[in-house]
């Protein structure tokens, strides 16, 4: 799993590629979201286009960083889920959790 982050005006973007699993993927969503708040960010997006596969312990990751985000005082959403994650999400009912969206675009324009 390997994750870039970029900034689009005051939204910090997570570009995690590869598989968000168990024994790495989890461990380095959870070290870039825990960098991008210590450096000040409040407004996180993960853009799932490039995930492969997830697991509990990538689903656990995502929502451990989104009540971490909230007790920061931030958010954090999701944009291009690929089917097989939507389809997790949907099953277990965190998409009612999570603020979701197609494209990055219309995320970026809903922290405004």
């Amino acid at each position: 799993m390997r994750i870039t982050t970029r900034q689009i005006n005051d939204v910090t973007i997570l570009d995690p590629n590869g598989k968000l699993t168990i024994g790495a993927g989890d461990i380095a969503l959870r070290q870039a979201l825990s960098e991008a708040l210590f450096a000040g960010a409040r407004n996180l997006l993960v853009n799932m286009a490039g995930v492969t596969m997830i697991d509990s312990s990538g689903i656990g990751e995502l929502v451990s960083g989104y009540t971490t985000t909230v007790n920061y005082g931030g958010h954090l959403k999701l944009c291009s889920l690929p089917p097989r994650v939507s389809d997790i999400l949907q099953i277990t009912q965190l998409i009612t959790v999570f603020e979701v969206f197609d494209s990055e675009q219309e995320a970026i324009e809903s922290f405004a």
